[in-house]
Order: structure tokens, then sequence, then C-alpha cells
């Protein structure tokens, strides 16, 4: 049997060459806490690589990222705890999750609330201090008058 070196799983190209959790992490929505619960709901050995895994493993390590209520995953770990529009626990990833984060986003600017007003004007949303950081894009310190060397010359 040929040992594969690239893995599709769940629309993203992984390298089957790292241990199971490692090659996890390069999905996007899935971090290090989840790969490993994953993993150890799924029943897998720590050491075991990705190309190491039959084609039903595969599918079923695939289902439960999608979705890993299914596989006695603690909510507290899904990314999207207490929908808005159904009140579920969800975990979305890739383009899913940002398009949820977007759509999040645009949802809170446009009621207006402190944390949408925040993210309006690119400042902090989380109570971080704004004297030292967060200065990308605005003028800092003082500015020289310019200097016009036309006039500086003589007659």
């Amino acid at each position: 049997m040929e040992k594969r070196r690239i893995i599709r799983l769940a629309r993203k190209d992984l390298d089957a060459t790292l241990p199971i959790e490692r090659a996890l992490w390069k999905i996007k929505g899935v971090g290090k806490n989840f790969s490993h619960a994953l993993r150890v709901s799924l029943g897998f050995n720590a050491e075991m690589k990705l190309n190491e895994l039959s084609e039903d493993e595969i599918k079923k390590l695939e289902d439960a990222v999608y979705n890993p209520g299914n596989y006695k995953i603690p909510t507290w770990m899904c990314n999207h705890q207490k929908d808005m529009e159904t009140g579920e626990d969800k975990h979305y990833i890739e383009s899913n999750l940002i398009l949820k984060n977007k759509n999040e986003i645009s949802f809170l600017r446009k009621i207006r609330c402190y944390i949408g007003i925040r993210h309006q004007f690119g400042l902090p949303v989380r109570g971080q201090r704004t004297k030292s950081h967060f200065r990308k894009g605005k003028t800092v310190g003082v500015s020289r008058k310019k200097s016009n060397p036309a006039s500086k010359g003589g007659k």
C-alpha cells in the first residue's frame, strides 16, 4: 500500500506525514485543543500519522470535524455557541467561519452597539489600552512645518 503525502480533508490539503493532531491545525477553525479532543474521541494513537489512516477513518475524521457534537466533543469547544439565529452550539470551519464572523460583525455595526462601533473605527474591541498601541494609520508625535527651499537662497 502506497502512503500518500497529501490528504484532502475538509476542503483543505493537509500534510499526511504529520501526526493527526498537528495536521488538523492547518484547517481554519480547528486549533490545538479541538484537534486533541477530536483525536481522543475517535480513539487514535498520539503518534499516528495522517497517512496511516484508512479511507473509512479519514471519512470519520472529516465528519467529526464538521459535526463534533456527534462524537462527544463538549459544546464549550465549539467556536459559535448559542448561535444568534438558531440558539444552537455550532462549530464552523474554513469559509463558513469567515462568512459567519463577517455577518456577525456587520450585524453589530448595524445595531450600533459598542463592539460594532469599535470594529467600525478599527479600534480594539476587548478592552485593551490604546495610549501606546493601535496607532496604525494615525498621526503620532509632532509634525514639523515644511520649509520652502526656494525662500532660503539668496536673491
